[in-house]
């Protein structure tokens, strides 16, 4: 069963959410008998460090979730093109062409990554944009370490069946945040949920994980129908108290803004889905200047930071799936035990 190979009660996972959670988050779930996931990809190795010692702390298993993407050299000429693009939303604020903030990292799996975490041994690994090199892979797994991975596609899903994964979260078009998606980055081979996870369920023999657009216990039943050995729920858990979901973020979630989402390649350079606003109107037709990711956000940020601090959200990544409908605002401990009344016990 996946919760015996996940090492939980319940079968069911906290989506890894860069940029809106830390550990207490993950630390709620896993409390509550669910998997919790850290999002590692953003965290220097002192915060990394510091968070897997509050994990060890506590005894509670936790998902920690990397991604395999290889970073995009510095390109100028398009860089230029994209300040020059967004130029005029520099002038309404106020703000200086030039101005910058430092960097957000993006980080993939590395050997640095894996010496830092190898003398805690954790149980699960998540990883998105595919999986690192065999040599990382077999470091991993001589831990004891369970190891996830995204699939978008049937093809993807045979692929990490083939690299030896224990489980795959087949992440449909309705799912929040970036794609998974590895071997290809055209989102038109991007199936729904329900269309997708029963083709991946037909063609492997691992356990397979749905995700996206599951906001309640009804959503998980529907799942688990279709052949699921258990769900991943991110947008869901937006609005507990546990999360750093900013205050634009919590109003659009609460807003009729919510029932409109869409992929953008915007705010990072990768196809994610979020909260139309009003960048991604906008610029919908001007994502060929965008930087490879995950080198576009860095332009961004002070104008994200400005219009926050005037309660806009006009230049934030509003990150949601398609049904925002089960955000509440409670304790994650609680939502998790809402939703997997949806399992088959």
């Amino acid at each position: 069963m996946l919760a015996d190979i996940l090492g939980v009660r319940w079968p069911l996972v906290q989506a890894p959410m860069a940029g809106v959670q830390g550990v207490e988050l993950a630390l709620a779930v896993s409390g509550a008998g669910a998997l919790g996931s850290l999002p590692c990809a953003m965290l220097s190795g002192p915060s990394l460090g510091e968070a897997l010692l509050h994990i060890q702390a506590r005894g509670l298993p936790v998902n920690l979730n990397f991604f395999c993407h290889v970073p995009a050299p510095a390109d100028p000429l398009r860089e230029a093109a994209w300040r020059s693009t967004l130029a005029p939303y520099f002038r309404e604020l106020g703000l200086a062409a030039e101005a910058s903030v430092p960097a957000v990292v993006r980080a993939p799996f590395t050997d640095t990554i894996a010496d830092l975490i190898a003398p805690f041994k954790p149980p699960v690994i998540s990883f998105h944009f595919g999986l690192p090199s065999d040599a990382l892979l077999a470091r991993v797994r001589s831990w004891g370490t369970r190891i996830l991975s995204s699939a978008t596609t049937v093809d993807e899903a045979l692929w990490l069946q083939r690299r030896g994964v224990d489980a795959i979260i087949a992440q449909g078009l309705e799912a929040g945040g970036h794609r998974g998606m590895f071997l290809t980055q055209d989102t038109t081979t991007q199936l729904g949920t329900l269309a997708l996870l029963p083709q991946v369920v037909r063609s492997v023999d691992l356990p397979v994980i749905a995700a996206g657009g599951i906001a309640d216990a009804g959503g998980v039943a529907a799942a688990m129908a279709l052949g699921a050995s258990g769900v991943q729920i991110g947008t869901a858990y937006l609005l507990c108290p546990e999360t750093a979901t900013s205050a634009v973020h919590r109003d659009a979630l609460q807003s009729d803004a919510a029932r409109h989402t869409a992929l953008t390649r915007v705010f990072s350079g990768r196809p994610a889905r979020g909260i139309v606003n009003r960048i991604m109107r906008e610029l919908a037709s001007r994502e060929a200047v965008v930087p490879a990711f995950p080198l576009a956000s860095t332009a961004l940020t002070p104008l994200r930071q400005a219009a926050e601090s005037r309660g806009l959200g006009d230049f934030s990544p509003l990150w949601a799936g398609q049904n925002a409908s089960g955000c509440k605002a409670i304790a994650a401990a609680e939502l998790t035990r809402e939703l997997v009344r949806g399992l088959a016990f």
